[in-house]
């Protein structure tokens, strides 16, 4: 008990350095340069073809261009291939030969083992049907 008393008296006296170290205020650069630069690991040593050369003068001409999940664009034309088949014309979708869609076309090895009564239990109880 004193033990704890004599201890907590000297580390109340001791000065105490912080593990941390601070290094002092930051300062903002006058000039900062964010023109695209390559990668200093880039096997090439220079920036791809389309940042360099970007044809699109604003984000509205971009995305004129941008596809996600197809052309964005609204002037997408009948004839243009997209949207003017219905998906049946297009045939069947073949998964390629060693690729399964789902998990019950895998062979019997692979596929999810059905769970027991006492598993089902003991998931819906949080375990506690096993020791009770």
């Amino acid at each position: 008990m004193f033990a704890t008393r004599v201890l907590r008296q000297a580390a109340a006296h001791a000065e105490r350095t912080p593990l941390i170290r601070f290094i002092g205020k930051r300062s903002v650069p006058e000039h900062v340069d964010h023109t695209p630069q390559p990668h200093p690991a880039s096997p090439t040593g220079s920036l791809p073809s389309s940042i360099g050369g970007n044809s699109h003068t604003s984000f509205s001409s971009y995305r004129d261009h941008a596809q996600q999940h197809g052309p964005l664009r609204k002037t997408i034309g009948v004839g243009a291939g997209i949207g003017t088949q219905s998906a049946a014309h297009l045939g069947p979708v073949d998964a390629p030969n060693g690729v399964f869609f789902d998990r019950n076309q895998l062979p019997a090895r692979f596929r999810r083992a059905p769970l027991t009564a006492a598993e089902i239990e003991a998931v819906e109880t949080g375990g506690a049907a096993l020791f009770g």
